[in-house]
């Protein structure tokens, strides 16, 4: 038999093992409400569906795209970033549109690293920053974030003590699962940092659109010289509610972009055209439904964290995201995240994400997702209430 020796180092996928065990409470007929896995629930707005539909009727576009994006949808993400950030855009040379910010990230990680270069990610984090290094051969040295940490002075102690010299820093603000928030100032250390180290620096703005209580977050791009050391990508899955057409972008440094359209030239022939189209429409069209996509999930925000305050279980109120990071209640913390996440949907009927999944740092908190409407989740506080009782 042929041997998968990538997958030697991808340990199984510990979100898999809580699924299974909802979809066989779910078989036997109870109503398990899944707050766990990030996939939104919103439709996408009418306007972009409708203009899917028109260009899908006009067969010239089923034809091969063009793997960097076709030029107008360049266009609209450089004017988007101007209106947005006023940061300027070469849409020639500075933008790329990516399936997903997953597969952007994963090929230019492929790209930029040989095996056993250093990457650093926080950690916890989002899987896809550290395994996009592993799956790549590259070694991950993970940074502690969290609300006990501060993540720059961890960063200079990591990069002290490792050699070979990190190669690429993966950030993401606003971040998940933890929802950390930073600043314009967060930034500008960062590259200062970055051109001091010769690091490359990848940040993750996924969740750029979800901020609430005023909270604004900034775009890294906007510090001085973050286009000489890295790198943004964005994804219209939250902001658009579009996680199922795959649809995001990279910007930044001509040299990186360059060379992550340079591999996907070799990998795809780029995202079906109509969904193309139908971005540019969501970029450049009306923005009011991103403010109502926001307001929804602060709403839903509200009703979980006043819920689960109510029987005793105090979670800082998040500024951004579409998730809440909890710690684990006292009482049940010695379980570690995975085994009170199978007790939570055994005796709760609730699914969350263990904070496992996201890194050995995050074994002490779940993290809950907000996809499920106000009902639900007062059903899923009373579901948990018996557990606290």
């Amino acid at each position: 038999m042929q041997k998968f020796s990538r997958l030697d180092r991808l340990p199984p996928y510990v979100f898999a093992t809580v699924n299974d065990i909802k979809m066989e409470a779910r078989r036997s007929g109870q109503d398990i409400i899944d707050l766990g896995m990030g996939n939104p629930d919103l439709a996408t707005p009418d306007h972009i569906v409708e203009k899917l539909v028109e260009a899908s009727e006009k067969p010239h576009n089923h034809r091969y795209s063009a793997s960097r994006g076709i030029t107008k949808l360049r266009m609209a993400i450089s004017d988007w970033y101007k209106r947005r950030y006023d940061v300027d855009i070469d849409p020639e040379t500075e933008a790329i549109v990516t399936i997903g910010v997953k597969e952007g990230m994963s090929h230019l990680v492929l790209v930029s690293i040989r095996p056993g270069d250093v990457v650093l990610t926080p950690n916890p984090t989002y899987p896809i920053h550290p395994y996009s290094a592993i799956i790549s051969g590259g070694d991950v040295r993970g940074i502690p974030m969290g609300p006990e940490h501060d993540f720059f002075e961890n960063l200079i102690s990591a990069t002290r003590q490792t050699w070979p010299r990190p190669k690429i820093l993966i950030i993401s603000y606003p971040h998940n699962p933890t929802t950390e928030v930073t600043d314009a100032d967060f930034f500008q250390k960062i590259v200062d940092f970055a051109r001091e180290h010769d690091i490359l620096v990848i940040h993750d703005f996924a969740y750029a659109d979800l901020t609430f209580d005023g909270y604004t977050a900034p775009s890294f791009l906007q510090a001085d010289g973050a286009k000489e050391v890295g790198v943004e990508f964005f994804s219209l899955s939250k902001s658009y509610s579009m996680p199922g057409w795959r649809v995001g972008f990279c910007v930044g440094n001509k040299e990186t972009i360059f060379a992550l359209s340079r591999i996907k030239s070799y990998l795809d022939y780029g995202i079906f055209q109509p969904i193309q189209i139908a971005s540019i429409i969501a970029l450049n069209g009306p923005q009011d439904c991103v403010e109502e996509i926001c307001r929804i999930y602060q709403s839903r925000r509200d009703t979980l964290i006043t819920g689960l305050k109510r029987i005793g279980w105090s979670i800082p109120t998040p500024k951004a995201t579409m998730f809440v990071w909890g710690k684990i209640p006292e009482s049940f913390r010695h379980m570690g995240s995975v085994e009170f996440s199978k007790f939570l949907i055994r005796e709760a009927q609730v699914a969350v994400s263990p904070g496992l999944g996201f890194g050995e740092y995050g074994d002490d908190y779940v993290r809950f997702a907000l996809i499920e409407n106000n009902q639900r989740i007062n059903q899923a506080v009373r579901g948990i209430r018996k557990i606290m009782q």
